[in-house]
């Protein structure tokens, strides 16, 4: 236990199902030395609100540091995270993820959690980029854009043969003989029916 005035870890926990379990979240944060530890279960790593989110950052003095086992469970987003790290500072607070061994106590943590940050950043930048890049391209040459048709023309001809005739076969068993999903065949039924354009997967 820390003594009066000294800086304290405290720990934050989170699993995004009731079903999920937080063990090995809090063996590995008291084992880091955690004195208190928040926990938010059944809590989406996209929320806006964490509750017990908050009341650690609540909880906390000056000095003391922030501990997580992931950086996911802080979250999923690149941007809040930068967020998160640099309003932690601003409060005289320190922040640790255990599994990439990052933290911002030290000018060289903070150093490197920027630098950190800024490649990931720059790399979702290239990747959006080329994807732009490769849909421009596709278009010139006249393709088609979007998931494909859940089934293709040559199958439902195929769906549309075994489903007629003397002896139709139920949807479900068409689908089961083509590989298909049988929510996909129906949706091709009610979009034909009704003169719509073929649904995507």
């Amino acid at each position: 236990m820390a003594a009066a005035g000294e800086a304290v870890k405290v720990g934050y926990a989170r699993v995004s199902t009731d079903e999920q379990n937080l063990r090995s979240q809090l063996d590995a944060l008291r084992a880091a030395g955690c004195e208190r530890i928040f926990e938010d279960k059944g809590v989406s790593g996209g929320a806006v609100i964490k509750p017990a989110l908050r009341e650690a950052i609540a909880f906390m003095r000056d000095g003391d540091e922030l501990v997580i086992t992931r950086l996911d469970r802080l979250s999923r987003s690149l941007k809040e995270l930068i967020v998160i790290a640099e309003a932690l500072g601003e409060n005289g607070f320190a922040f640790r993820s255990l599994h990439e061994q990052i933290e911002t106590a030290s000018p060289a943590g903070r150093l490197f959690f920027h630098i950190v940050a800024a490649l990931a950043e720059f790399e979702r930048d290239i990747i959006r980029a080329r994807t732009r890049e490769g849909m421009t391209a596709a278009r010139r040459r006249g393709a088609k854009l979007g998931r494909p048709p859940a089934i293709s023309d040559v199958q439902w001809k195929e769906a549309k043969a075994l489903m007629s005739g003397d002896s139709p076969k139920a949807p479900a068993e068409v689908a089961r003989l083509l590989g298909v999903s049988r929510q996909a065949v129906h949706k091709r039924l009610k979009a034909e029916a009704a003169g719509e354009a073929v649904p995507a997967e």
